[in-house]
């Protein structure tokens, strides 16, 4: 009689919340390397613009893009946080069925196993 195992034991969730709370560290050091850049920038960048600032301009907005990128990162990493006290981490959405270690270590914040997300992509 094989049951099928319904939830990560606590052991297996601190792994997991160990692993996402260094992540959301990595993410907010990330996060605040990028604003100093942005507010050095401001501070040098004088009234008149030219050609030349072009480049600056599009570098800025890519820092300000992956800013937004990285603070929404954070923000399903502190869902997958609050998911893991629930003791609902790592269950799929769609099916119910245990996300694969492997895809929870690769993709902590995920809330679809590999099957419902290739089925989700395909429709």
């Amino acid at each position: 009689m094989n049951e099928e195992k319904k939830r990560y034991s606590d052991e297996e969730l601190q792994e997991f919340k160990d692993l996402i709370n260094q992540k959301i560290a990595n993410a907010r050091k990330d996060i605040d390397i990028l604003r100093s850049l942005l507010d050095n920038h401001d501070m040098t960048q004088t009234k008149i613009i030219t050609f030349e600032d072009s480049a600056s301009t599009y570098s800025r907005e890519s820092n300000l893009k992956l800013i937004g990128r990285l603070e929404r990162f954070v923000r399903d990493l502190e869902n997958a946080l609050v998911r893991i006290e629930n003791k609902t981490y790592g269950i799929c959405r769609k099916t119910g069925k245990l996300i694969s270690k492997e895809r929870l270590k690769a993709v902590p914040h995920a809330t679809l196993s590999i099957e419902a997300k290739i089925n989700q992509d395909i429709k």
